[in-house]
């Protein structure tokens, strides 16, 4: 063990043999950092943090007390197959919070991007890919191998289900149970969430100018129509808006397609 070797490691503290610990660590009372585990510089564990597995965490991330960062995926056909976690810097990880290597089943791998913050209880389960600035609520869960784009955020105690997809800029309601995939840009509410519009406020916050959210609405309204099919809309889309990159992030999330059906307004899923 690397005790009493770190001036920024409380005596308390227990560090496995074989742990890398960047400049600048500092570690708090009663955490536990296993030997597989790299802390990037200026990463700091306030008090009660257990690192474990295969985890690496980025620079200047800070994890508040009684997170579980890295044990054994809650995947019931896991068999102690090597996989792992990633953590980018600057990260916020608050009080709670528990992420999971992957699995055999989706690639081996956990990956949680720059600057994102986990607010209290939240969850991110194995093979889950989440981008960068995401923001997840308190109490937050995500099934296993989903995805969250960059700049996403659910709101607190949101449910996503096993293999949707969230998209970049997007936003999910507090209380909301996901089952189908978010657009890029959309917000979807509810129980079970239906998409219920654009995230407007968030691409103000975000600088998006008043042609690019007006050019926006526009190609929603065109996508959610009822006539055609969703592939024929998006293709009407498509000619219109050729040259916007915005626009064709969506209609790029839609024709890659996954496992899930892609989330629609209540008018529009009555139809279907």
């Amino acid at each position: 063990m690397q005790e009493g070797l770190h001036p920024g490691i409380h005596p308390s503290s227990v560090i496995e043999d074989g742990a890398r610990l960047g400049e600048g660590v500092r570690i708090g009372p009663f955490c536990h950092v296993g030997p597989e585990v790299v802390l990037g510089d200026g990463c700091e564990l306030i008090s009660h943090v257990v690192v474990a597995g295969r985890t690496t965490v980025g620079a200047r991330t800070k994890i508040y007390p009684f997170a579980s960062i890295g044990h054994p995926p809650q995947d019931l056909k896991y068999r102690g197959e090597p996989s792992t976690l990633t953590v980018g810097a600057d990260c916020l990880i608050r009080e709670g919070v528990t992420m999971n290597p992957g699995t055999a089943g989706g690639g081996l791998e956990t990956t949680v991007g720059n600057h994102c913050a986990f607010l209290a209880n939240s969850h991110v389960g194995h093979d889950c890919r989440v981008g960068d600035h995401v923001i997840f609520s308190n109490n937050v869960m995500l099934a296993g191998h989903c995805t969250v784009g960059n700049y996403a955020i659910l709101g607190g105690g949101a449910a996503v289900i096993q293999f949707a997809r969230v998209g970049d800029h997007a936003f999910v309601g507090g209380l909301s149970g996901l089952e189908n995939d978010c657009i890029p840009y959309g917000m979807v509410l509810g129980n079970r969430a239906y998409l219920s519009g654009l995230n407007i406020i968030g691409l103000q916050r975000r600088g998006f100018s008043r042609e690019d959210i007006h050019a926006l609405r526009r190609a929603y309204r065109l996508l959610f129509a009822q006539e055609g099919t969703l592939m024929e809309r998006v293709e009407d889309v498509a000619a219109e808006f050729d040259t916007h990159p915005a626009i064709h992030e969506i209609l790029s999330f839609i024709r890659e397609g996954g496992k899930r059906s892609i989330c629609t307004p209540r008018a529009v899923a009555a139809a279907v």
